[in-house]
């Protein structure tokens, strides 16, 4: 329904978000406490919101308007044993690249003026399976190769030393970052960080307990310390340490006699590895959102939370009002009034 011009903007969510009861897990270490209600994502001209077992997302469409709409959250960790710490890492990150994908087509295809489809299931598994194997061939294969490289030129250690998995771990830095800064440049992606900011502030207003408006979600930081780049810089990260530690002593246990069956058994240990890495990864970023001490809570979100500064950009004031509607979508309210005059329409 449309909003006349210059109307009064009121709160989009409660004064108080909603909070669950602590375990005493909970209570004894921080990162084991439930999972936040809210978390989003950005996607194209607009922010996707998930609260609990549904996702809201909000896209602006070529008229001026918001198109809002509410969807099933497709999950993985329905069972309570997939649930625990530590085992909830590897499904969680399964499940956000299922729902990814889809809020992604859906917010391309509102963006444009197209019918907003529903992804089909063939189209999303092929879509799933090219991003996996494009991940994996610039982030770990390509490292991997270039380490090689390093060792023929004499830089470097073979793959049984220490060495190796050094430059393994310096290239897959340089490789992330230079990723992150070269698709920066494309304007499309540009203001898809332009969203991520705004997805930001506007969880941050939500958790603050304020009423959260456009005006008052503009106030807040740009940073979230959740956001899944930190995550992804602590998976990283863990890989590093853990690939330099364990592919040696793999390699000691066993070595095979042909070097590329040597380096083919070394890159599937890798991979192998993704499961335990993505649990620690998460667990570790809750824990560092969650520590109550200031110092150490610092020191562990800083990079995190430096690297934001790349993926995220200021939002404008509709961009705000974007995320404010996806968020109020996805807590079961209606879309909020916006001061301009734009349109949001409920699916």
């Amino acid at each position: 329904m449309p909003m006349p011009s210059g109307a009064k903007a009121v709160s989009a969510v409660p004064a108080s978000a909603p909070k669950r009861p602590r375990t005493w897990f909970g209570r004894l270490m921080p990162f084991l406490a439930p999972a936040p209600l809210v978390g989003g994502q950005a996607v194209m001209e607009g922010v996707m919101m998930r609260n609990g077992d549904v996702y809201a997302l909000a896209v602006r469409t070529p008229d001026g308007s918001i198109s809002v709409e509410q969807r099933p959250w497709f999950s993985l960790t329905r069972h309570a044993w997939l649930k625990k710490p530590f085992v909830r890492g590897f499904p969680t990150l399964i499940e956000t690249l299922v729902n990814g994908i889809k809020a992604l087509n859906l917010s391309a295809e509102r963006s444009t003026e197209g019918t907003g489809e529903e992804i089909k299931g063939w189209q999303l598994v092929l879509t799933l399976v090219v991003s996996l194997l494009f991940a994996i061939g610039l982030f770990v294969v390509m490292p991997h190769l270039l380490s090689i490289v390093m060792n023929w030129l004499g830089y470097g250690g073979d793959v049984e030393g220490l060495s190796f998995h050094i430059w393994d771990g310096l290239f897959k830095f340089l490789i992330f970052i230079g990723y992150i800064v070269g698709i920066a440049f494309m304007p499309d992606i540009r203001r898809v960080f332009c969203y991520h900011g705004a997805e930001h502030k506007t969880i941050h207003a939500y958790e603050s307990g304020e009423p959260v408006t456009p005006e008052a979600a503009a106030r807040f930081s740009r940073l979230h310390p959740r956001c899944g780049t930190t995550f992804l810089l602590f998976v990283m990260s863990i890989a590093i340490l853990l690939h330099t530690v364990l592919v040696p002593l793999l390699l000691l246990v066993w070595t095979p006699e042909s070097a590329v069956a040597k380096h083919a058994v070394t890159l599937l240990f890798k991979l192998l590895l993704m499961i335990p890495i993505s649990a620690l990864s998460y667990e570790l970023i809750r824990y560092a959102a969650r520590l109550k001490n200031p110092l150490w809570g610092r020191i562990l979100r800083a990079p995190g939370m430096f690297l934001q500064l790349l993926t995220t950009r200021e939002p404008e004031k509709d961009q705000v009002e974007v995320a404010v509607a996806a968020l109020a979508a996805a807590v079961g309210q209606n879309p909020p009034h916006l001061e301009t005059p734009t349109t949001c329409q409920p699916e």
